[in-house]
């Protein structure tokens, strides 16, 4: 038979159905999660003959699968009509596990528009997202901040809860449309009742105002390698007895920082809106401090869980992670930090799933010199034997310590000092700052980063030395048993002094300057 003449004969005898032209399938979109990307759901609907029931496809959890129940209350209590049909919700992609109640509200508008009951063509612009009460009313959900992005980029409008509308306007040019109510919503789908942009108005918090330098009297070369730290985002480890200002040192540190630009506060918001934590709306542009016991596990800091969420290290991202009590920390919780030192994020795998978290963060850590922590202390009264100070020492692997960059000491200051402070007054954090600020802009412009963060490469390029300070460096390489790591650290802290001198060149006292701060090396070799 002509092949031609077969498929006309194919397409004659069948013809679709009219009463199945009109199929009753609802496709819209959401958006779910996956580490910090909030990736395209896309929702479908169908309705049809047999008893009624309502199933769920797509690999969802627990919590969406209690989804029908919300639904169908949500539904009714808003007096439309749940169809008494066989009810088929897809959720794809199908190997993307989907979990918590942000898809209620895109699986209760897709019955409604499968059984006719608001019009489907204005589906197509939108993305939804939000939890239903039984009651309709939308309930705000995490990780917003995400789904606002990725949303705009795909140039749609999102209809979200009102409670996390502040939230999603922190993201530029993002078009999001707030609701209370299921009956909202489909007053807007339906051209009744249009919801419109409502202007938000963010009153950022850059300073809390209440922690500062000028509180801290004396200590001032800690303070002078505070500053330091701070313009280079160097990692920081603070050596001294109890009582001498460390934790109020290390507190007082976000004071002096630069603040985030908008890429990098939009990217630290991102991780904690989607941790259990939660974002701080007004806080969102300042630089991240987090400080975890030191009873934390592996998990609490780097993130884990069944469906992996990030933890310490990633809310601490673009800022400050502080470890008190550095030694009492176990062992095995440290050793898990070498890596995101290192590469700036970290790979979170389990059985089914696999997620990555940034986590480019600033290092600042304190312990006491022994164990009893009164080591070198003018009161004498420490009796901890050597053997006992090495073993307590040897809690902090060398891999670690080697990805410090400066090693501080910080000594009792005398009672005269503690009562009447400084000649002339302390240094407010404000004058810091901007020098902090000064020197991290000469930084940026010349490499576009942070000097902690400059490559291998490019300290060959940017951290160019004199012949008198190759000699000097060799020697401390010689003498230190310094590895390449701590070489290669301590000429980008070399270069962050010079930066903050208004150097353009590495002079010898620069480099000094940075083996100086070099103090557990030089203990390990005596």
């Amino acid at each position: 038979m002509n092949a031609g003449r077969f498929r006309a004969d194919f397409l004659r005898q069948h013809q679709p159905h009219p009463t199945l032209s009109t199929m009753p399938l609802a496709i819209l979109y959401s958006r779910g999660r996956s580490g910090i990307e909030a990736p395209l759901i896309t929702g479908e609907v169908h309705i049809s003959n047999g008893l009624p029931s309502l199933s769920i496809v797509g690999l969802p959890e627990t919590a969406v699968k209690e989804s029908k129940d919300r639904v169908r209350g949500a539904i009714l209590n808003s007096n439309f009509d749940f169809p008494a049909q066989r009810i088929t919700i897809n959720l794809a992609p199908a190997d993307l596990p989907k979990e918590g109640g942000r898809f209620d509200l895109a699986i209760a508008l897709g019955v409604l528009a499968a059984s006719r009951q608001i019009p489907q063509d204005a589906l197509e612009q939108y993305e939804f997202l939000g939890e239903l009460s039984l009651g309709g009313e939308l309930r705000p959900v995490k990780g917003v901040l995400p789904v606002a992005m990725q949303t705009r980029d795909a140039g749609r409008q999102l209809i979200l809860p009102r409670e996390n509308l502040a939230e999603a306007a922190l993201v530029n040019a993002a078009q999001t449309l707030p609701a209370g109510h299921l009956l909202d919503v489909c007053a807007h789908l339906t051209g009744r009742q249009v919801i419109t942009a409502e202007p938000q108005r963010i009153d950022s918090q850059d300073d809390d105002g209440t922690l500062d330098f000028a509180d801290v009297h004396g200590q001032f070369h800690v303070k002078r390698a505070f500053e330091i730290a701070a313009a280079g985002m160097h990692n920081l480890l603070m050596l001294g007895p109890p009582g001498t200002g460390k934790s109020m040192l290390a507190a007082r540190m976000p004071s002096i920082l630069p603040p985030l630009s908008e890429r990098q506060a939009l990217e630290s918001a991102a991780v904690a809106s989607i941790s259990d934590v939660g974002l701080n709306i007004r806080e969102w542009r300042r630089p991240p401090f987090r400080s975890p016991h030191h009873t934390a596990s592996a998990a609490a800091l780097v993130g884990g869980g069944g469906n992996p969420r990030p933890d310490e290290i990633s809310l601490a991202h673009n800022g400050t992670l502080f470890l008190d009590e550095l030694p009492e920390f176990d062992r095995r919780v440290l050793e898990v930090l070498r890596e995101p030192l290192e590469t700036g994020h970290i790979t979170i795998s389990r059985a089914t799933r696999q997620a990555d978290f940034p986590a480019r963060f600033q290092l600042l850590a304190a312990m006491n010199p022994c164990p009893c922590g009164f080591l070198g202390d003018a009161s004498g009264r420490c009796h901890c034997s050597a053997e006992q100070v090495a073993r307590y020492h040897a809690r902090i692997s060398g891999p670690l310590l080697d990805r410090i960059d400066m090693h501080l000491e910080v000594s009792r200051i005398s009672h005269e000092v503690l009562r009447r402070g400084a000649p002339g007054g302390e240094e407010s954090s404000a004058m810091i700052r901007e020098r902090v600020i000064a020197a991290r802009n000469i930084a940026v412009s010349r490499s576009g980063k942070a000097n902690a963060a400059l490559s291998v490469a490019e300290i060959k390029q940017f951290c160019v030395l004199t012949e008198q300070g190759h000699q000097l460096l060799e020697q401390a390489m010689t003498r230190l048993g310094l590895s390449h790591r701590a070489y290669h650290r301590i000429l980008k802290l070399a270069r962050t002094i010079a930066d903050l001198g208004g150097s353009e060149a590495i002079e010898p006292m620069h480099l000094s300057e940075a083996i100086g701060y070099r103090k557990l090396d030089r203990s390990l070799t005596r």
